[in-house]
């Protein structure tokens, strides 16, 4: 359900009135949204660049566990989604549309925790600190950052499966970041050269050059190489498109220049050992935008056939942020 009219603070309170509890493991998560009709804030332009804005939601939720929102992967049915949130829980559901094919909002929305190695669940972030997702056949990989490593769960079952094996992520632990570790956790397509190979990017674990540190965890071209860090973006997310090309989430965060947010195309060709790679800028955002702390990316192929790009936010459980789904059509 969708109420475009209403203003945030009417949003918050509506939210609390559906109800008062917790979700428990697997629980439903009613969320509340209103619709974002602009991504340039006041006006009605929609093409950036090669981006062309569809639509957006500001969700919020009674659930206290619903936000901080690291990852987004859509299923091939291009609605529903599983996600991660930092604070260490599955996040599933489905997206609605209205009659334009605008975010409308979510439906049949659960939030569970996460299972380690050997079945246990955690408090805090320490332990399960989920930053990327990647879906990746009849696994599910996912990154975590604190405790630096990639697990894998199975689908279907990692509602209620502990992990299953862990991939060697390539990268020095002494190299890592305790909170600037693998943001973006990602599966290359198999016709491309890295050959279906899982891809890990950091926020800002950097090299000696300054440079983010990533890998390329399997195949032919297993190795790592750099992503070139340029002002002070880091690395959020990251999708591959059609053709094998690699899409790049950027968000800066800061009290002195505020929000801003970018994403990067990068070739495919270019992603091998050794590589320092940077991509061409396809849209950037500041606080004249409708953006907030942008965590999450993902690229799916919608009913007709183009390219669409889901991007998210994460809101730190705070009330002074926004939890936020925007939605763009790759046009060139």
């Amino acid at each position: 359900m969708a109420f475009e009219n209403l203003s945030r603070a009417a949003l918050v309170v509506l939210s609390l009135a559906t109800g008062m509890s917790n979700a428990s493991a697997g629980e439903a998560a009613k969320i509340i949204s209103r619709q974002i009709s602009d991504f340039h804030i006041g006006r009605n332009e929609t093409r950036f660049g090669p981006l062309e804005f569809v639509g957006g939601l500001e969700m919020v939720s009674s659930n206290s566990l619903f936000g901080s929102l690291s990852s987004i992967r859509m299923r091939p049915d291009g609605k529903s989604f599983i996600g991660v949130l930092d604070t260490g829980h599955w996040l599933t559901g489905s997206i609605e549309r209205d009659a334009k094919g605008r975010l409308l909002g979510l439906s049949g929305v659960e939030i569970t925790p996460m299972r380690d190695r050997v079945g246990r669940l955690h408090e805090g972030k320490g332990q399960m600190d989920a930053e990327g997702l990647a879906l990746d056949g009849d696994r599910i990989l996912v990154s975590f950052e604190q405790d630096h490593r990639v697990d894998v769960y199975p689908d279907p079952g990692f509602l209620v499966s502990p992990s299953v094996a862990t991939i060697d992520i390539l990268i020095p632990q002494d190299e890592m970041r305790a909170n600037r570790g693998i943001e973006t956790m990602v599966v290359a397509p198999r016709s491309s050269p890295l050959k279906g190979a899982p891809v890990i990017v950091t926020e800002r674990s950097l090299n000696e050059d300054g440079n983010r540190l990533a890998a390329i965890l399997a195949g032919p071209l297993k190795g790592q190489f750099a992503v070139a860090r340029d002002g002070s973006f880091d690395v959020t997310d990251g999708a591959f498109v059609p053709g094998g090309d690699l899409l790049l989430l950027e968000r800066r965060f800061n009290m002195s220049e505020g929000i801003g947010m970018r994403i990067r195309r990068i070739k495919g060709r270019d992603i091998k050992p050794g590589a320092v790679v940077s991509g061409d800028l396809l849209v950037e955002g500041n606080f004249n935008y409708n953006i907030d702390n942008m965590e999450g990316l993902d690229a799916f192929q919608a009913a007709d056939g183009t390219t669409h790009i889901i991007l998210v936010s994460d809101d730190n459980h705070s009330i002074l942020q926004r939890n936020l789904m925007l939605e763009f059509r790759l046009v060139d």
